[in-house]
């Protein structure tokens, strides 16, 4: 292959198309292109052409990408989590201090207003009087790149932090959180709640009647994250009660419209040019770096990092397998078809998918199974 041809569905920022080496060029036609990258353009309709090796997209969010259809082609998907994490992380602060001073609901009203303005401002701004967050207890669920951020922001502004993180937390974490075993543990006692975990089948929903019972009264909950985390009829519900303050979000939904008590901006969370360099600065190294090498980063259908470095005068061998075996036996059948030709060696699998590469003695025979959705020689 003379270069490896990139397609774009969306406006990639320079900052990252310039990144491309001479090896790599740019097609407007992405049926011939091996690697495509993209923002938010939805790829469910699309035909996935046979010459398709990598999907970068260039943000956290890949639901406007066919994850199945790709990995049953031997198509990795990369994302870029944390490139846009800073970007984040300042609309949720300030979706904080919005909702804490009715920013949004005075701003509305005083568009409204004629004839002696500085009389009505005057005899009306009671009405959106607010609270400050310093010494306020902030909640954070999910305390990876964007959730840490915010528990940073939060204690220099004087807040009290707690955290529920399943896993680590994310290194760039410097605030003191009390971490909480769970969830139920740690809301009674927050006045704000930020959540931020993917979209999952065990996360789907769990911001609803029950979770939000155990709430304290008047919490103002953040969900910068994902819409389907919570069930809207029991945050709706929560809000006209009055168990719950204000509902912030960056995720507006024709059901959000005209609701008391929701703000919500229009997607704006990674809308910085700042956030776009990066993520698509990340999304082409990422792309590159597994056309060229194989080596894998943030895949989100493979669940893994793959990573090898490459030994001196290897051939490399790289496998996409589908199977129901264990990691442990898919491992023992190449390093036992190459034996003393394998030089080095690397993989991952997770459920039915895992990818694995073989760095073997030049001129070796490729291992060969039925479970191989695709190989490539490098």
């Amino acid at each position: 292959m003379d270069k490896y041809l990139i397609g774009t569905l969306n406006n990639i920022s320079d900052k990252g198309l310039s990144r491309l080496t001479d090896k790599f060029a740019l097609t407007e036609d992405v049926d011939k292109a091996q690697g495509i990258i993209l923002r938010s353009f939805k790829m469910h309709d699309m035909e996935l052409s046979d010459e398709l090796l990598a999907v970068g997209r260039a943000g956290a969010g890949v639901n406007n990408i066919p994850l199945d259809k790709c990995s049953d082609k031997g198509i990795v998907v990369f994302n870029t989590p944390g490139a846009n994490s800073n970007a984040v992380t300042e609309l949720a602060v300030a979706g904080m201090i919005m909702g804490a001073r009715n920013i949004y609901e005075g701003i509305a009203w005083g568009q409204t207003l004629s004839g002696d303005v500085a009389g009505e401002v005057e005899k009306g701004k009671k009405q959106f009087a607010g609270s400050e967050i310093k010494g306020k207890t902030l909640g954070v669920i999910g305390v990876g790149a964007i959730g840490a951020k915010i528990a940073n922001a939060a204690e220099a502004l004087g807040m009290k932090v707690l955290g529920y993180e399943p896993f680590a937390p994310h290194p760039c974490l410097t605030a003191d959180v009390k971490f909480l075993d769970e969830i139920e543990d740690m809301i009674p006692d927050c006045d704000f709640i930020t959540i931020h975990v993917p979209s999952l089948p065990t996360t789907k929903g769990m911001i609803n009647k029950d979770l939000i019972s155990k709430m304290k009264d008047g919490v103002i909950f953040m969900n910068y994250a994902r819409p389907d985390l919570i069930v809207v009829d029991d945050v709706v519900e929560a809000l006209e009660s009055g168990k719950m303050r204000k509902y912030m979000t960056d995720l507006l939904e024709p059901e959000y419209i005209g609701k008391k008590g929701i703000v919500a901006t229009p997607h704006l969370g990674a809308s910085t040019a700042e956030a776009e360099e990066n993520c698509a600065i990340m999304a082409t190294d990422q792309l590159m770096d597994y056309l060229e090498n194989g080596n894998i980063v943030n895949s989100v259908n493979i669940l893994g990092r793959v990573i090898l470095d490459r030994a001196v005068g290897s051939d490399r061998h790289c496998f996409f397998v589908k199977c129901d075996k264990e990691q442990a036996e898919v491992e023992e059948k190449i390093k036992g078809f190459y034996g003393d030709n394998l030089l080095g060696f690397a993989g991952a699998k997770r459920g039915e998918f895992g990818y694995f590469i073989a760095d073997v003695k030049a001129g070796t025979e490729a291992f060969n199974c039925d479970c191989i959705v695709r190989f490539r020689a490098l």
